[in-house]
């Protein structure tokens, strides 16, 4: 701009150096204080103008930086005024947009970090970028997980787990742990670009429960139009039998006494049979209470004999009465499984957050058909077994928020583990 009207005023006062109109120093002199006087001039006229410019710029360069918290001063009435007023809205409306959007990745994080499925998202080098508590527990973790590769955390992780999130295979896996059910869980993927980057997102869902759940809700659908009918049929016929045998006490016959006995026994042993389904399909929610061990065990060993052991000293948190009927039912079949009573053992492990009660025996144990079925309803490897016991007893666990399993010990026979929580809700 300085070099502008030094140009200018030169080109001004050309003709008059050239014609030679006024002394050569008086044109000079003219000459200097003309243009001192218009650079002077031009000094003030746009200092005010580079300052504004220079703010401005900065100011954008903050916008590059994401801080909006810079505002312009400026007292001019001109074009320069309504250039800083538009900055100035446009910086608080981004200040305002900037918290919005900062809030909202706070409720995002904290809606992630409390989800109960697995979130786990990594690059395209398969190193971790997120995960949320759930992912860390899963994974057996102390710390965070982000910069460890996807490799390095499946290394010591189950087969099942493994499998499923090295091919990316969505769909249903599941993951067999030692002495402990076995879980299914639900693997779903996505890629997509973050940062012109491609990310893959796994989420992992337990769904060990819910199956169980849908499972055991459909037994009992079946068990209650199962137990309706015969309920329907029983009636009728236990009423004919009773007149049967008042026709039958004049006739003097034996053997219609025969007849109506083993009716008698059949129809009793098929009320027994109906009214046991139905202890499993209308099972009550369970009243939590601290139990007496002493005294709990005491009743237990009157019904059937075996060796007790507890480890630890908290309180055991369970229904006493659907307890009692899940260790009478692990008993009994400990019992009838040829292994003599002296090797039947029961386990109490009392810790703060929850109890594990262990039942094992001596026999044969179980082939791994059976183990898997034994605990659905109506499976049973007994000629007159009612393939209930085992079934009731996941049912009482499960309705406690705990787990059963069943696992051959090493050195032969059963181990039955039940996981109960040993928390009394707070109302307690």
């Amino acid at each position: 701009m300085y070099l502008t009207v030094v140009i200018a005023v030169t080109a001004s006062f050309a003709p008059l150096f050239w014609l030679n109109a006024v002394p050569w120093h008086q044109a000079v002199s003219l000459y200097c204080i003309t243009l001192i006087s218009c650079l002077w001039l031009t000094y003030k006229g746009l200092t005010p103008l580079a300052k504004a410019i220079e703010s401005i710029k900065i100011g954008l360069l903050n916008f590059k930086d994401g801080d909006f918290a810079n505002q312009l001063v400026y007292h001019d009435t001109d074009a320069l005024s309504e250039l800083s007023r538009l900055y100035n809205e446009s910086a608080e409306q981004l200040r305002h947009e900037k918290r919005w959007l900062h809030q909202r990745e706070l409720m995002l994080d904290k809606v992630l970090q409390s989800s109960p499925e697995i979130l786990l998202l990594t690059n395209d080098n398969d190193v971790v970028v997120f995960s949320n508590y759930a992912a860390r527990k899963f994974f057996r973790a102390r710390s965070r997980l982000e910069g460890i590769t996807l490799s390095e955390l499946l290394s010591h992780m189950p087969y099942g787990v493994t499998q499923a999130m090295r091919a990316s295979r969505e769909g249903l896996f599941t993951i067999n742990h030692d002495g402990k059910e076995i879980e299914t869980w639900h693997l779903a993927t996505g890629r997509f670009l973050l940062n012109n980057q491609h990310h893959t997102l796994y989420i992992l869902k337990p769904m060990t429960r819910e199956l169980s759940r849908q499972e055991v809700a459909v037994w009992k659908k079946v068990i209650r139009i199962i137990s309706h009918e015969l309920n329907n049929s029983i009636g009728p016929i236990s009423s004919m039998l009773h007149s049967g045998k008042i026709l039958s006490e004049n006739l003097g016959e034996p053997r219609l006494s025969r007849v109506f006995a083993t009716i008698s026994e059949r129809i009793e042993h098929l009320t027994e049979f109906v009214q046991g389904y139905g202890k499993f399909a209308k099972l009550p929610e369970p009243k939590l209470k601290r139990i007496d061990l002493v005294t709990f065990i005491s009743q237990l060993q009157q019904q059937w004999p075996f060796n007790y052991v507890q480890q630890g000293d908290g309180n055991l948190i369970a229904d006493p009465t659907q307890l009692e009927q899940l260790l009478i039912n692990l008993l009994k079949n400990a019992h009838e499984s040829d292994s003599s009573g002296a090797d039947v053992s029961l386990t109490i492990s009392l810790r703060n957050k929850e109890a594990i009660i262990e039942v094992t025996d001596g026999g044969q144990g179980m082939t791994e058909q059976v183990l898997s079925q034994a605990l659905i309803p109506f499976y049973s490897t007994k000629s007159t077994g009612s393939g209930l016991g085992l079934a009731l007893c996941r049912e009482i666990a499960e309705a406690h928020h705990g787990q059963i399993a069943l696992q051959n010990r090493p050195e032969g026979g059963l181990r039955v583990r039940v996981l109960l929580p040993s928390v009394l809700p707070a109302d307690e």
